[in-house]
């Protein structure tokens, strides 16, 4: 019973726009009509205020990160009850009810999942596979796909259970559907790696 009423929790811990509400609040405007339409954080930016565009990542990143922590250093739920509880808020913030089931595109939410499964570790590996694949790769959807076939690499050779692989899976179906457009697409790297190789 406890696994089900956090996992209800998360889900509508994920599902809170944040983005969008900060958007409407603060810069009196819908984000959902700049960059690519989605409603992230990005588009806080894009639509006028970098402060406040990282005030609404932060808050995406939390509010996956804080059910799942808790869940597990504060109620003791491990093993296979973690699993619907860390995917439950990067489905939340996909399909969030209180955008009429058009939420934004996950990446954030699940940064935040995966930190509040592996803490510190969970950051700087994140952040460093983030700013690997960013730099390299010009489509974003495949960045995103290769950084959490990084992360289950490292996941890998770090002891990875059949759970986390559960959750991992779920984050990659989730993400990989938010982002089918751009991975209908072949993925290129971008215009410096080129020069770099030509020159070489």
């Amino acid at each position: 019973m406890v696994t089900i009423v956090w996992t209800v929790v998360s889900f509508i811990l994920g599902a809170l726009p944040f983005s969008v509400w900060i958007g409407r609040l603060a810069l009196k405007k819908d984000i959902r009509d700049y960059g690519d339409h989605n409603p992230g954080a990005t588009n806080v930016a894009r639509a006028g205020n970098l402060p406040l565009g990282v005030l609404a990542g932060t808050l995406d990143i939390t509010k996956g990160a804080l059910p799942v922590g808790l869940a597990w250093y504060s109620l003791g739920l491990d093993g296979w009850e973690l699993v619907p509880i860390a995917v439950a808020p990067i489905l939340g913030h996909a399909f969030s009810p209180f955008l009429n089931f058009k939420g934004g595109k996950a990446i954030a939410v699940s940064g935040g999942v995966w930190i509040g499964l592996l803490g510190l570790e969970g950051i700087l590996v994140l952040l460093l596979f983030l700013i690997i694949w960013y730099a390299l790769i010009a489509v974003d959807g495949w960045s995103v796909i290769f950084v959490l076939i990084s992360l289950l690499i490292y996941l890998w050779f770090t002891g990875l259970t059949a759970p986390l692989a559960t959750v991992w899976l779920g984050n990659l179906l989730i993400v990989g559907w938010k982002h089918r457009e751009d991975l209908a697409q072949a993925p290129y790297v971008r215009s410096w790696l080129t020069k770099v190789v030509r020159t070489s």
